[in-house]
């Protein structure tokens, strides 16, 4: 199966070989985003709830890119450098997300890129 990739400036460019998204069929393949702000590429002030919010806004981004938005997503994945961070994004992502909630895996991470503290990946599927 063809796989094309996805791209927009409204959110951060890809910082290594990868696309932000692929899609293959109906189905589109995000990568991580973290909470870098698209126009400056920095990473934003604040807590993990500012990290979070912003990686999730970064997420929307290429989901509207390809043809879709989070209403469509099946799946999360969170990656937080501190477990302990757990309660504030769980809170941050009910802000994004709407019943029925996609399927999602939550896992702690020594480091992530760019010293983040929250990264969220997922899989989109198009109707």
């Amino acid at each position: 199966m063809p796989r094309s990739p996805i791209s927009t400036d409204q959110a951060p460019a890809a910082i290594g070989p990868y696309s932000q998204a692929t899609r293959a069929g109906n189905t589109v393949f995000l990568s991580g985003q973290i909470p870098l702000d698209p126009a400056t590429g920095e990473l934003v002030a604040g807590g993990i709830e500012a990290q979070a919010r912003q990686a999730f806004r970064n997420l929307e981004a290429v989901c509207r890119a390809a043809g879709g938005s989070l209403d469509d997503v099946a799946r999360v994945g969170l990656y937080l450098t501190d477990l302990g961070e757990f309660g504030a994004v769980n809170a941050v992502m009910a802000e994004f997300f709407a019943e029925p909630f996609p399927a999602r895996s939550t896992i702690e991470v020594s480091a992530l890129p760019k010293a983040a503290a929250f990264e969220v990946d997922a899989i989109l599927v198009l109707p």
